[in-house]
């Protein structure tokens, strides 16, 4: 009889357990995506208040998961009495992660919604994250994110419900982010506590402007704005306060821009190339935004640093004034320019850059031109104008038909011809570090100073020595082209520069094929090249499908010990010309 009852209780006791957990908000650290946060448990009864005494609710206090206490503001008067959570459209959730009592303090995450023209929907989200304790070092203490919805597809920022961390990177499939970089829309951000900012009007990603130019809901260009924080007080820790304000002055953008519009649904994100301008910038502070923002003053109480929850404006450049800012405001002294050649840049804001240093040197850190740990490995093309002397134009290389920065003192292109070594958004967090111990290396120089590549070095074999050098000068080949101003530039207008560069190259390879066939040599090994589907195809194909070829025929000649063809052969590929040969 005791042990019926011994086992008796056990029973109760399981299915009691089993109770309390159903009791849970369903979605509960489940090995799926938590997209909303989790309610109060059954049983549970919020405490809602009325803080300015108007007679309507203006709080509630409650718990999430794992009893984590949580606080739901409302700012524009529609909260009910037996509601048991706030809305997400105009108002402000305070998540007591470290259950210190204080809901808007050290350690807790705030999300405030702001429906800034009364039409229902939330138009602006603002995130504030706080570390577990004061930060006296500003960076990277806390995050400060604001994300403006100016497509009204009403997608903001990523919250993980599960570990009540900003997860903006998180994604399915290759690049679908849960965070709203698709389309046509923008966000402002800093690595840092708002208290340890003396404007919180200002930002340091200030903005990433996405733009969606076919309304597809995608984002075919996407511009990166950076508001460096200045060095004002060498006697302090860099560090500190002082040293990390930002001032109102734009010293560092990217442009990034899918020249194909072959992004789609499962490939999101399919940047082509990058560039990016470093220097003095512009000033931007006359760019003010303002908006609606109702609120509660009774509940400023709450927040360690209410100045956010104040604001009636923003500083940034917008979508409408950026491009004009870039090239007619800004003051730069350096221009970066990388192509994605091996076609596997999946980032949702831009093919990641090269730094002008080491061809050869590989990994994160290393001191090659991958420096960046978020840089492809091997596979694209880096060049560098270290003056500003070329002004950001580019211009269509004779000698191989592709796009070049205009004025770059040199250039590198690493070969990952089969795209081996994959860009994610950050090789090292994905597990994709994988670096390769040998590849093929072209590198680019401007020798005579003029603007254009004139010294051009091959190490096909991968053994770090250049094995093939070409001076187009020494050949006779003229090194200049028609430049390309891309300041007035339209998205059409890129779209229209790829379609000549990739039928350039493909028309190019088809005359390659012909003057080939015309010595004997047979054309049918590269049948897989000679079929292009697409215009990255045509591209792609076409510079390889003339290398190939190229290389034949020079094989050919000097086996024959044919002086004079193998000359004309090498005015023909640097010139772009395969009639020289017929």
């Amino acid at each position: 009889m005791k042990r019926l009852l011994v086992l008796l209780t056990l029973v109760l006791a399981f299915f009691s357990a089993k109770a309390q957990e159903n009791k849970n908000y369903w979605n509960n650290k489940l090995k799926i995506v938590s997209f909303r946060l989790p309610p109060p448990p059954v049983g549970y009864t919020p405490k809602i208040v009325d803080l300015n005494g108007g007679g309507k609710p203006d709080a509630i206090y409650s718990i999430t998961r794992d009893s984590i206490p949580i606080l739901w503001l409302d700012d524009d008067g529609d909260m009910r009495w037996d509601d048991l959570e706030g809305d997400t459209k105009n108002d402000c959730l305070l998540i007591d992660r470290n259950r210190d009592g204080i809901y808007g303090g050290h350690g807790d995450l705030i999300i405030d919604w702001i429906d800034t023209d009364n039409d229902g929907k939330a138009d602006m989200q603002i995130v504030a994250e706080y570390p577990p304790r004061k930060a006296d070092e500003v960076w990277p203490n806390g995050h400060y994110m604001i994300v403006l919805d100016t497509d009204k597809d009403n997608i903001f920022n990523y919250i993980d419900w599960n570990t009540m961390q900003i997860k903006s990177w998180d994604k399915t499939g290759i690049c679908d982010f849960y965070m709203d970089y698709s389309g046509q829309s923008a966000f402002l951000k800093i690595h840092a506590a708002t208290y340890n900012m003396q404007d919180v009007r200002l930002n340091w990603e200030n903005p990433f402007l996405f733009y969606d130019e076919d309304g597809d809901g995608l984002s075919e260009m996407a511009i990166r704005l950076v508001d460096s924080p200045k060095k004002v007080d060498a006697s302090a820790p860099a560090n500190s306060f002082v040293n990390k304000q930002l001032t109102g002055n734009i010293d560092w953008v990217s442009i990034a821009v899918d020249m194909d519009n072959d992004n789609r649904p499962g490939d999101e994100f399919d940047f082509d190339f990058t560039l990016s301008f470093r220097g003095k910038g512009f000033d931007y502070r006359d760019q003010v935004h303002k908006f609606r923002n109702p609120r509660l003053a009774e509940t400023d109480s709450f927040f360690v640093d209410p100045r956010f929850r104040r604001m009636t404006e923003l500083i940034y450049p917008d979508h409408d004034s950026a491009w004009e800012l870039i090239f007619n405001r800004g003051k730069w002294d350096q221009v970066y320019f990388v192509y994605d050649e091996d076609d596997d840049c999946h980032r949702w804001e831009r093919v990641e850059l090269y730094d002008p240093r080491d061809p050869f040197k590989v990994g994160w850190n290393k001191g090659g031109i991958d420096n960046n740990k978020q840089s492809d490995a091997a596979g694209d093309r880096g060049e560098w104008d270290l003056d500003n002397s070329g002004n950001g134009q580019l211009y269509m290389g004779k000698f191989d038909g592709r796009l070049h920065l205009y004025g770059a003192e040199w250039g590198c292109w690493r070969i990952d011809q089969n795209t081996d070594y994959y860009q994610g958004w950050d090789r090292m967090w994905f597990g994709l570090d994988k670096n390769p111990s040998r590849f093929a290396t072209v590198k680019y120089t401007d020798k005579d100073g003029n603007g254009f590549f004139d010294y051009l070095e091959y190490d096909l074999d991968g053994d770090q020595t250049f094995e093939t050098i070409v001076d187009l000068k020494e050949m006779g080949v003229d090194d200049r082209c028609e430049l390309i101003d891309v300041s007035s530039f339209k998205y059409k207008d890129f779209i229209n520069l790829m379609d000549k560069m990739a039928d350039g190259m493909w028309n190019n390879a088809m005359q390659a094929c012909k003057v080939a066939e015309h010595f004997r040599v047979n054309t049918g090994w590269y049948a897989k090249l000679k079929q292009a589907l697409s215009i990255r195809e045509k591209y792609d194909k076409g510079y390889w499908l003339q290398l190939y070829l190229y290389k034949d025929l020079e094989y050919l000649f000097t086996r024959n010990q044919d002086v004079r063809s193998l000359e004309k052969l090498n005015k023909a590929y640097y010139t772009g010309d395969w009639s020289i040969l017929l």
